[in-house]
């Protein structure tokens, strides 16, 4: 019998029996190609199935707690991220812009865990005297560690059965093929498969799997979407290529919060990091300069300062431009439109161009009251005073509203040594000024600018 034909979009996976020029789900063009006939392979999922036998079901009650399922990294950032450490049998997608550390990051904890744990690193972009040159560089020494140059899936397989080891990273998941599929590496079914296999092989064998992945022109990790609900945790490493400053952020963790971020710093010998991002953040901050106010916001449990800087210019055309980088887009002109209607603030002439210090996305909004005092600080040509700092969220009627975790806020506005903070008037019974911090309250956007500018 004929095998029935069906097509797939090479950037989002979907599936279709009939080819069409633009892909249903995504809108990408020319992206449906048709989908090579597979009925006699055999998966990257089921050979490890073979391996490992099958299992049988037990009580919740009788699975033992004794063994320790988390483990030190020996990157304490990356331990952060990961919600305390890396889960024994655990499978973590690590993607990035290509040149942003990723491997540097993986190789760097060969190096720190490699003396308690046995690790194997798989790598199918470099040969092993590339590899070994790198970790020459980056001072990698471990006992532990062994390089299998290959992106044959079953020789990977056959490599950890002889070797055993308690960390599994390769490097990347695009290389990795399956030869029992007839589909070229780096295609949809290929990265399904070959990720299959190795989630199939972190839960029966308990090995941890750290798998690199590549990302799109958009930012998302190339592949089909349904990568990233297969794998354990998601993480992000980002930052420009210009600056030396890397975030590494978790997008999905099954085993802890995906509000913590890691801050690492590019060095000659590799990342270091950063354990205090606020003074990092910080560094290089004008004198009493106009458009320029710092607020706190929250990743996680790690309260961080922000510089948020804006620039008001007259507009020569009759559209004023709109820019932002580090806040929503729409956000910020909903901002500039309260500005407008409940502060008596003129922009509708004005071109407005409003950045993030450092590279940081503030996505919550307690960095709204901040924002709004550098505009207008930009606009009047004032400074707010570089012992300021500003916590709170704007509503449409100009309102200031509460945000949470206040006291944590203030306590690392005060450790860095600011002196005057702008917060909401309705905290006022549940705040603890912290020791030489005045407290400025407000309830509005127009008593927050006479507060400050007057």
């Amino acid at each position: 019998m004929k095998a029935k034909t069906s097509f797939f979009c090479s950037d989002c996976g979907y599936e279709t029996p009939k080819w069409s020029g633009r892909c249903p789900a995504c809108g990408a063009w020319n992206t449906i190609v048709e989908a090579p006939p597979e009925t006699k392979s055999k998966s990257g999922a089921a050979a490890v199935s073979s391996r490992a036998g099958g299992s049988a079901p037990q009580l919740l009650s009788e699975l033992g707690t004794e063994d320790e399922i988390r483990f030190s990294t020996g990157m304490a950032e990356f331990d952060r991220v990961l919600g305390g450490g890396a889960v024994r049998g655990s499978l973590v997608l690590v993607g990035g812009a290509p040149g942003i550390g990723k491997s540097t990051l993986l190789l760097q904890l060969c190096g720190l865990a490699g003396g308690s744990e046995k690790i194997l690193y798989v790598t199918g972009e470099e040969s092993k005297r590339q590899l070994k040159m790198r970790a020459e560089r980056l001072k990698v020494e471990s006992t532990q560690l062994y390089i299998l140059a290959e992106t044959d899936l079953m020789e990977t397989l056959n490599a950890v059965d002889s070797v055993k080891p308690d960390i599994l990273i390769v490097d990347s998941i695009q290389t990795l093929f399956n030869p029992e599929l007839s589909a070229s590496p780096g295609s949809v079914t290929q990265v399904k498969d070959c990720t299959m296999a190795l989630m199939q092989l972190s839960k029966s064998a308990g090995i941890t799997v750290f798998v690199v992945g590549h990302v799109n022109k958009e930012g998302a990790i190339a592949g089909p979407k349904v990568l990233e609900h297969m794998v354990d945790c998601v993480l992000y490493f980002e930052g420009e290529r210009s600056m030396s400053y890397r975030i590494l952020r978790a997008a999905k963790n099954r085993f802890g919060s995906t509000n913590e971020i890691g801050v690492f710093e590019m060095a000659d010998i590799g990342l270091r990091e950063v354990k205090n991002p606020s003074e990092m953040l910080l560094s290089g901050r004008p004198d009493n300069c106009p458009g320029t106010c710092v607020t706190c916001v929250m990743e996680g449990t790690r309260p961080l300062l922000a510089e948020i800087q804006a620039l008001i210019a007259p507009s020569a055309f009759n559209g004023a431009r709109r820019s932002s980088n580090g806040i929503d887009y729409n956000r910020a002109t909903l901002l500039l439109a309260v500005l407008e209607k409940r502060g008596g603030i003129a922009l509708s002439g004005s071109d407005a161009y409003i950045n993030v210090i450092g590279g940081l996305e503030l996505e919550e909004p307690a960095a709204d009251l901040a924002t709004v005092l550098a505009i207008v600080s930009s606009y009047r040509d004032r400074p707010v005073g570089n012992d300021l700092a500003a916590v709170g969220e704007v509503g449409l009627t100009g309102e200031i509203r509460s945000v949470n975790a206040i006291n944590q806020r203030l306590a690392e506005i005060a450790r860095l040594g600011f002196k005057r903070c702008v917060i909401p008037d309705h905290v006022r019974d549940d705040v603890k000024a912290p020791k030489g911090l005045e407290l400025i309250y407000v309830r509005n956007i127009r008593g927050a600018i006479a507060a400050v500018l007057g």
